[in-house]
C-alpha cells in the first residue's frame, strides 16, 4: 500500500476567492477541475488539489503519492499564484 504525502498551503488574501476561481479556470482548460465561489478541487498530474477560500485567506491542500510529487505540486500552484497575485506581491503559499 503507498503512503500518502500531503502539504497544506495558506495565502492571506482579500481575494481568496477570486483567486480561486481563476486558478481552476485555468487548470480547468487541461485537467479535471470542480469549484465553486469557496471551493475546489484540481486533478494535478502529480496528486489531488483542494482549495478552500474564506474572507481573508486562500488555502489549499496537496495531496501526492511520493514526495518528488508533492514537491512539484506546490510548485505548479506557487508558479501560477504568482503570476496571478503578482500586485500583493506573492512569492510562495506558506506550506505546511
Amino acid at each position: 500500500m503507498q503512503s500518502t504525502q500531503a502539504a497544506f498551503g495558506r495565502f492571506p488574501t482579500l481575494k481568496a476567492s477570486a483567486y480561486l476561481q481563476q486558478l481552476c479556470k485555468h487548470f480547468a482548460h487541461k485537467i479535471p477541475v470542480s469549484f465553486t465561489e469557496t471551493t475546489g478541487e484540481v486533478s494535478l498530474p502529480t496528486g489531488i488539489c483542494t482549495l478552500s477560500a474564506s474572507e481573508n485567506e486562500l488555502e489549499i491542500t496537496v495531496t501526492a503519492t511520493t514526495l518528488e510529487q508533492l514537491e512539484r505540486a506546490k510548485a505548479i500552484i506557487d508558479s501560477h499564484l504568482a503570476r496571478f497575485a503578482f500586485r500583493e506581491g506573492f512569492k510562495t503559499m506558506h506550506w505546511s
